[in-house]
């Protein structure tokens, strides 16, 4: 596949033997020179690519790494995320010193990735296999600050996913959309991006003002569940979703608070669109996902987890609660104060 190739989503590849994780970091190259990674630059990338990989090979089970664009404020970079259901690491720190090997080999990869990339997170836990994310930017550029991140997966079989998700901040408000296109492929993906579009474009409003603007933002396709978020510093979130669009803060402990979206499709007919509030002290989570995602993963079953990056809690949550038979995505927020 050429870089050209590559969607904003990215693209996901199973990493089973050395031919996979080979296309894997040529796509990586590809992608680097793309968007305008100097050729050492791409060199470092390729190097953090083989050595996620190859353990993905060596080590684990299942084994699938993404690989997307990334950009802000007119900068690009390249971004991995390799998940696997593999034996685990009870300690990621010992892993990652150099020297330390399970296989006979120099143990060298984890330190590796940590050196070579712009930023470097991951989670893994004994039975529960490791998720790694990695971005590798221009030397002189450093890694954004992550309050929210999201991932998409296709429904097996296809290349175009009809869930999609974004965060955007306009006049100090931080909020963040995930949409779900009836369907599958082309035209529920035309439906997710015609919503995406429309929240990037809506103006600087509550949430129910902005699930408004994408209703009649739709009206040419299909229609979609959609819900918007707004995380405020001082303690509040609020949210209107239309749809089947699952929407959990977690608190401090075992705090679980389900919210509420109203049934309607987005683009058809008239939905009632409704605005809730709630607390959302500095400690919580927020976690967005469509129904391709079950909803009766526990956090409690991964210890540490809500300590990591949001993008480390999306793609894991996506790894262990993403079906097969749907489209999937999971977007995962914190306070940004």
């Amino acid at each position: 596949m050429s870089a050209e190739a590559v969607p904003a989503a990215g693209v996901w590849y199973r990493v089973e033997s050395g031919g996979a994780a080979s296309t894997v970091r040529r796509t990586a190259e590809r992608l680097g020179t793309q968007v305008g990674l100097t050729p050492n630059r791409v060199a470092e990338l390729a190097i953090v690519t083989a050595e996620l990989t190859s353990n993905l090979v060596k080590h684990a089970q299942e084994g699938m790494v993404l690989v997307r664009p990334v950009r802000v404020e007119g900068e690009a970079g390249v971004e991995l995320v390799a998940v696997d259901s593999g034996p685990g690491m009870a300690d990621l720190t010992v892993f990652a010193r150099d020297g330390h090997s399970t296989t006979g080999t120099l143990g060298i990869g984890l330190g590796a990735i940590d050196r070579q990339a712009t930023w470097y997170d991951a989670w893994s836990w004994r039975g529960k296999g490791t998720v790694s994310v990695v971005q590798v930017w221009s030397k002189d550029v450093p890694a954004p600050p992550m309050w929210a991140a999201g991932l998409t997966r296709p429904i097996t079989g296809e290349q175009v996913s009809g869930d999609g998700h974004a965060a955007r901040v306009v006049q100090g408000r931080h909020q963040v959309l995930v949409c779900d296109g009836l369907g599958h492929g082309s035209l529920a993906g035309a439906a997710a991006e015609a919503a995406l579009a429309a929240f990037r474009a809506a103006p600087a409003a509550p949430p129910a003002v902005v699930v408004q603007h994408l209703h009649q933002s739709m009206a040419h396709t299909r229609g979609a569940a959609v819900a918007v978020a707004e995380l405020d510093p001082a303690g509040l979130l609020r949210y209107a979703g239309v749809g089947n669009i699952a929407g959990v803060v977690l608190g401090p402990g075992d705090g679980r608070k389900h919210l509420v979206s109203l049934p309607g499709i987005a683009g058809h007919q008239r939905p009632v669109i409704r605005e809730y509030d709630y607390p959302f002290p500095p400690e919580a989570t927020l976690v967005m996902h469509s129904d391709g995602v079950v909803g009766r993963w526990r956090i409690e079953d991964y210890p540490g987890l809500t300590g990591r990056s949001p993008l480390v809690v999306a793609a894991t949550l996506l790894r262990d609660a993403g079906v097969r038979r749907d489209d999937a995505c999971v977007l995962v927020a914190r306070s940004p104060g």
